[in-house]
């Protein structure tokens, strides 16, 4: 027997996420800033701190690696500072006194001090690039992870597009950052900590000239990095719009649509809009800042020639004599301090930048999930199939009032119900409240006398199956999509389930058979052959429950009766939900119910309904108007 519900129009969210306010309204209080197009998220000075806060517990479970990795940079740092002790011993001392053992020794030093550097290094970035594409694992994870606890209305108010961008734009953006910014900065920190104390115990006075302007350049870097940082945000929410045309346009839906429709053109000029948009976005953000971290590196390359002038204007003058080896060995450590400070500058400005980054997966790392599973969900090992409505009310925001109010219908084990009514009325919405693919906003939905929201997420899948009007396939073949339900089914059991689905003869006189790959969203196959498919998926998954939501609606007559064949041998002693398009496949039903504006308004058997001569009589004549002639 089989429980029915049928509608004139699919209710079913479809491949295109936008939908009407009427399908799918996101209540105010409730709707994350993502979900606008033009939101820019807060990156204010109060923000910043707690922000990079969550970025360092990302690090948190590799602490040890991390660790290790300080102490290589510590070891690497001190001995290069070294190296300009022993230029300036090899100077002062060993040359001008004659002593070659000293000499050979210090070069040797020299030498070993680059070997260990090199070493060192090497060692460094692969424990942190390690690191980092940990981090980034765990954070496209916890992403997918996230997205997939989402609620069904969740999708319907997001382009696809928006969030693969998130996954691959976002968190690849962040890849230089996770893997080698965070062991830079602590590289070039102790590289320039060193590095001054060096220069400190060299000669003070010339360490004061060479760091007079560091504060001036460090201003004039948060200040690029403030500017990066607002240009990667439009630039990731512009790359984030083009991967969505993309995803529309290039898919095979969108390709037939913009074919059919001589668009192609059109959609080109669109795309290459967005394209020149990121272009724009692209060139500001590299060149922001650009000429004044020019003039620090112009600054900072010069200073070399201020310390030789100083030092000999000094002398010159009466003061204290400074040694060439000292000199020397101060320009040597001087523009060792160079390349780490210009990079340090630059990190922070990289850094900044990536914050923004950062801020947009946290967006999603933060979205409310509406559906949860209770702290200690019930679970059923043995499951009837008993269905009830309890009082049920259901609406998508306040504004737009309720979409089901006050719906009491028992279902039981087994037992067959159509609910029927036009479109808008609320039928496919009463379906998915089985499967818990929303929640009721008031009332109860009950399966086997235990409200849906009590019960575990493994025992409701389990419990209930569904077939919708658009069957989804993946690009893998026939029996990967058929084990999608079962991951363990034998090939026995993958046969058994497409000979009841009616598909075993079409999948067997395929060259390849059962591991024939079905195309994108299984456009190589026909909408009946998709449905027998998807009837198929659904036989080896065995649910007592049946939801069959206009699973025949798009089909020609013909194909629907080889089809409906097929949903009758599946709705066999289950409890079935199907939203089918004709009427005539619901009148063996045990009993209708018409829904009208989210209220039952008739009931009965199908002779009985067309005895009343109500509303559900006007549908039958309706639908016999518009069956095709023989």
């Amino acid at each position: 027997m089989s429980f029915i519900v049928s509608i004139g129009n699919n209710e079913l969210c479809s491949a295109r996420p936008r939908v009407t306010a009427r399908e799918a309204p996101v209540p105010k209080e409730t709707m994350h800033p993502d979900h606008e197009p033009d939101w820019t998220p807060p990156a204010g000075a109060k923000e910043q701190p707690r922000q990079v806060r969550r970025i360092l517990k990302l690090f948190h479970p590799y602490r040890g690696r991390l660790a290790i990795v300080g102490l290589l940079v510590g070891a690497a740092s001190l001995v290069s500072v070294a190296t300009p002790f022993l230029l300036k011993a090899i100077l002062d001392v060993a040359i001008p006194e004659g002593r070659t053992g000293l000499l050979s020794l210090l070069a040797l030093g020299m030498i070993l001090s680059a070997v260990l550097t090199s070493v060192f290094g090497v060692l460094q970035t692969l424990i942190s690039t390690t690191v980092g594409q940990r981090v980034m694992h765990d954070l496209r994870t916890a992403v997918y992870g996230r997205l997939q606890r989402m609620s069904l209305a969740f999708f319907t108010r997001t382009r696809t597009g928006e969030v693969q961008s998130r996954i691959a734009n976002d968190i690849g953006g962040m890849q230089a950052t996770v893997t080698s910014t965070a062991t830079s900065l602590v590289s070039n920190l102790t590289s320039v900590v060193a590095t001054v104390a060096a220069m400190l115990a060299l000669d003070w006075r010339l360490t004061v000239v060479s760091l007079v302007l560091l504060p001036v350049f460090v201003w004039i870097s948060r200040r690029v990095g403030n500017e990066r940082r607002k240009i990667t945000t439009q630039r990731q929410k512009q790359m984030a719009a083009m991967a969505a045309t993309v995803t529309e346009s290039l898919s095979v839906s969108g390709i037939l649509l913009g074919r059919t429709m001589g668009r192609s053109d059109s959609l080109t000029g669109a795309f290459s809009d967005e394209s020149e948009r990121l272009v724009d976005l692209e060139v500001r953000s590299n060149m922001a800042g650009r000429w004044r971290m020019a003039v620090i590196t112009i600054v900072m390359a010069a200073l070399p020639a201020v310390i030789y002038w100083t030092a000999g204007i000094a002398m010159q003058a009466g003061g204290p004599e400074v040694s060439i080896g000292t000199i020397v060995a101060f320009v040597s450590l001087q523009q060792g301090l160079f390349r780490p400070a210009v990079s340090l500058l630059s990190t922070g400005v990289q850094i900044q930048t990536s914050l923004a980054l950062f801020q947009r997966i946290f967006e999603y790392l933060d979205l409310p999930i509406d559906i949860t599973e209770r702290a200690d969900p019930v679970h059923l090992d043995r499951i009837k199939g008993e269905v009830r409505f309890e009082n049920v009310t259901f609406g998508y925001d306040d504004r737009n009032g309720p979409v089901l109010d006050g719906i009491d219908i028992t279902v039981p084990p087994g037992g067959s119900l159509a609910v029927v009514g036009p479109t808008g009325a609320g039928k496919s919405t009463l379906g998915h409240l089985v499967p818990r693919l929303y929640d009721v906003t008031g009332g109860r939905v009950t399966l086997d006398g235990v409200d849906v929201r009590d019960l575990d997420f493994d025992t409701l899948a389990r419990a209930v199956g569904v077939v919708s009007q658009e069957t989804y396939l993946f690009h893998a073949s026939v029996a990967d999509n058929l084990r999608f339900a079962k991951p363990d089914a034998t090939d026995e059991e993958l046969r058994a389930a497409a000979e009841a689905a009616q598909i075993h003869d079409h999948i067997a006189a395929l060259p390849d058979g059962y591991d024939t790959v079905v195309g994108e969203r299984g456009h190589r196959f026909s909408g009946g052959e998709k449905q027998r498919l998807a009837i198929a998926r659904t036989i080896l998954r065995d649910p007592p429950v049946l939801v069959l939501d206009e699973a025949t609606s798009a089909l020609d007559t013909r194909t629907e009766a080889a089809v409906q064949e097929a949903i009758d041998a599946l709705s066999a002693n289950r409890t079935t939900l199907t939203i089918a398009h004709r009427l005539s496949t619901i009148r063996s039903a045990d009993q209708i119910v018409v829904l009208d504006s989210g209220r039952a308004v008739e009931r009965g058997t199908h002779d009985e309904l067309l005895e009343r001569d109500g509303r559900y009589a006007a549908l039958v004549r309706r639908d016999a108007r518009l069956e095709p002639t023989k």
